[in-house]
């Protein structure tokens, strides 16, 4: 990996307090990258929805846990409710009754609970692999975005570079006008192209805010905070090779690894519903106090309790034929990942041929940028050379300075273009970390 060098950003506090790692001091790719993985907000999103996911296992096998509940009741009768005894209508019971119910309940076997304990690994997975596929993608993007404002401040190191040939170029040229060893249509156009030059200089310089408001918003950094970027441009060009012979292998992806859980579930839920021809099972206990007074005064000066301990058992024997179908559309539901790997992995093979075309071609690009580069250079001074000592006019100068210009620009496009489609090609062959 190539390094790049953050100049300290001065820190600004308010009354509030700070944290010290709200700023990137180190500014290499390893820290940008590092920083977003601890602030990218989506990828916060994901990390609480992780720890959502593990309450709700919690929840779920709670259920599994003795429940204990107590009930309190007082109830006054107005009116005694009447029982005919021998033929004679009795009032039984009496005025004031209350009572205190402590109950406790065990599961033994339920489907719901034993669906919470059978999917709590793969629930916790598929929540885990959730967050591993947000963290690719925030490495991606935050890659992307630093080259891109690598490239955009590259672009105008080269242009601040041609303004300054263009302005020592004007210099020469209205001298040797003044001194009429050329016409006035050279001054011209050395001024024309140096108006060129600071108006792509500020275009790019505004283009520049943009690349760096795209980076802060892909690493989660404050956007009124500043990053200064400097960079190893030898370092950078060291990053652009992969091993191309490096075979596809669609475990390696997270997209396939989701769907491998997401099938594990889909098939305990078609378990779910063939369990439903079982029975449920609980034992329980109660213990009553009962309390029974015509007087409302002495009603808690003696209590009459009762306590019991039991087992029920519940057997689902006929519910219109709701379980067959449940099982049948699980089945469906099930037989559909069959399709859904079958499309993914033509999606993988897709994606990863394109990114590997891709990469080789850039690359291949690459390298003739390079070359085209350094011979760019080569005819600009020779012309330069030439048009001083009057043998070229300087309309040569200008074509040549064009040349020149407009070959850095496409080596940096070049250099920028391979090392984002190594990202591709990186993250269609799973091999991110």
């Amino acid at each position: 990996m190539f390094s790049v060098f953050l100049i300290t950003a001065p820190l600004i506090f308010s009354q509030q307090d700070v944290k010290t790692d709200s700023l990137l001091r180190d500014g290499t790719l390893e820290n940008c990258i590092q920083y977003a993985l601890s602030h990218q907000p989506l990828l916060k999103q994901s990390q609480i929805n992780e720890k959502i996911a593990e309450q709700t296992i919690k929840t779920k096998l709670a259920d599994w846990f003795p429940q204990l509940n107590f009930n309190f009741n007082i109830q006054h009768n107005y009116k005694l409710p009447t029982s005919i005894f021998q033929g004679n209508a009795v009032h039984i019971g009496v005025i004031n009754t209350s009572s205190g119910q402590f109950s406790l309940s065990q599961t033994i076997f339920d489907r719901d609970v034993l669906l919470a304990s059978t999917t709590a690994h793969d629930v916790r997975e598929q929540a885990a692999q959730q967050t591993t596929s947000e963290k690719i993608n925030v490495i991606v993007n935050v890659s992307k975005a630093y080259y891109e404002v690598l490239l955009t401040k590259n672009q105008i190191d080269l242009i601040t570079q041609d303004i300054t040939r263009l302005e020592t170029s004007l210099k020469d040229t209205y001298a040797q006008y003044k001194s009429g060893v050329v016409d006035k249509t050279d001054y011209m156009q050395a001024t024309i192209a140096l108006n060129n030059g600071n108006a792509e200089k500020r275009q790019d310089e505004e283009l520049l805010k943009t690349s760096y408001a795209n980076l802060k918003e892909q690493m989660g950094y404050p956007p009124n905070d500043s990053i200064h970027l400097n960079y190893d441009m030898s370092k950078m060009e060291n990053n652009i090779r992969i091993d191309t012979t490096l075979s596809l292998n669609y475990q390696n992806r997270i997209e396939y690894k989701l769907l491998e859980t997401d099938r594990r579930l889909q098939k305990a839920n078609l378990n779910y519903y063939v369990w439903s021809f079982l029975p449920s099972l609980t034992a329980f206990g109660e213990y009553n106090l009962n309390f029974q007074n015509d007087q409302f005064s002495k009603l808690y000066n003696q209590d009459f309790p009762n306590s019991y301990i039991g087992l029920q058992l519940s057997f689902p024997i006929f519910q219109g034929g709701k379980r067959f179908q449940q099982i049948d559309q699980a089945e469906l539901e099930l037989k559909l990942f069959d399709y859904d790997f079958s499309a993914l992995k033509s999606s993988i093979n897709t994606e990863y041929t394109q990114a590997l075309a891709n990469y080789k071609s850039n690359l291949n690009n690459y390298n003739i940028q390079k070359d085209n580069l350094k011979l760019a250079n080569d005819v600009y001074t020779i012309i330069e050379l030439q048009y001083k000592s009057g043998i070229k006019t300087y309309l040569d100068v200008i074509n040549a300075e064009t040349n020149l210009r407009s070959t850095q620009v496409n080596y940096l496009n070049a250099l920028y273009q391979v090392l984002t489609s190594k990202i591709d090609l990186e993250k269609a062959l799973g091999t991110i970390q």
